[in-house]
């Protein structure tokens, strides 16, 4: 186990350039022909990207083999990709309220609501699994959850201009983590009975680490997210909204923690079991669903 800080991981530097015109008249295509239009780009989109982006296919193909328990072939890497695709295409009509196109089964959520009776809010810990989108537009508009995401000030900003190439009236409640206040602006929006969600399988600069088991080989996972989670005090939910194929998702919610009046001197336990937690359950859906796991680059640092 380990919380040295790593070295600048290798998804930094691949971050892919948005090129929000070419959103603009894709977002246009979709919302004036329809989806089934729309999705046809996709299989170019995909095919491109499996043919040409060699280090991206490598990572999927070292992940696949993981996830499958078998040698990855072509048709793997392109089913993978094609997820991915489809999950980023989706937002689309989600971000424009268009939840008659969809499918979605939700598994856990009496018990969050149960959850939120006892105190307000609640953090969600997920992963570059399947859309979160569908997680927080479905709490949105049909759930009554009000849901805040947690993230880096950077990736705010790019998430920021993509809702305004989809939809201009869109908004989504970010609080930009890096900054003095981060975490009393989290606080608050617990306090006042929202879910705070955060991704926590990418480690950014110099974030501490630690190595857990998953996919049956040590991974490092960035510390910060359940360090945050143990001060702010409140019960943890892993959350994933699986993307089944056609128009079909699958959200779920599971226990993870509670560091509800956990005293000071039994934190450092209970990050560390919430870790290896999320860590299980995350190779529990990612075998269940090895489509879903959009992370293109050396997770396992095998270089």
């Amino acid at each position: 186990m380990s919380g040295q800080p790593p070295v600048d991981p290798d998804w930094r530097s691949q971050q892919e350039k948005s090129n929000l015109a070419i959103l603009r008249l894709m977002v246009w295509i979709s919302l004036t022909f329809g989806r089934r239009i729309g999705r046809i780009v996709l299989y170019g989109i995909a095919a491109y990207y499996v043919l040409f982006a060699a280090r991206a296919r490598r990572a999927s193909r070292d992940y696949l083999h993981r996830a499958l328990g078998r040698w990855a072939e072509w048709s793997d890497g392109f089913r993978h990709v094609l997820a991915f695709a489809s999950t980023i295409h989706d937002r689309i009509y989600l971000l424009n309220d268009r939840f008659d196109l969809f499918d979605i089964e939700v598994f856990g959520a009496d018990e969050l609501h149960a959850c939120l009776e006892r105190q307000p809010g609640a953090l969600l810990i997920g992963a570059h699994l399947g859309s979160f989108e569908v997680l927080r537009a479905l709490g949105r508009n049909r759930a009554g959850l009000k849901v805040a995401m947690l993230m880096y000030e950077e990736n705010a900003r790019k998430i920021n201009a993509t809702l305004e190439a989809i939809n201009p009236a869109a908004t989504e409640d970010i609080i930009a983590l890096g900054r003095m206040d981060s975490m009393l602006q989290a606080r608050d929006r617990l306090d006042q009975g929202y879910l705070v969600g955060m991704l926590a399988d990418r480690r950014l600069g110099d974030d501490a680490t630690a190595d857990r088991e998953f996919l049956g080989e040590p991974a490092a996972f960035p510390l910060g997210p359940f360090r945050m989670a143990a001060m702010l005090q409140r019960p943890v939910y892993f959350m994933t909204g699986l993307y089944l194929g056609g128009n079909r998702y699958r959200i779920h919610f599971e226990p993870l923690a509670d560091f509800t009046q956990l005293p000071r001197s039994e934190r450092a336990a209970a990050i560390d079991a919430a870790q290896q937690r999320y860590a299980d359950r995350l190779t529990h859906y990612c075998r269940l669903a090895p489509y879903n796991w959009f992370n293109f680059f050396d997770f396992w640092q095998k270089k």
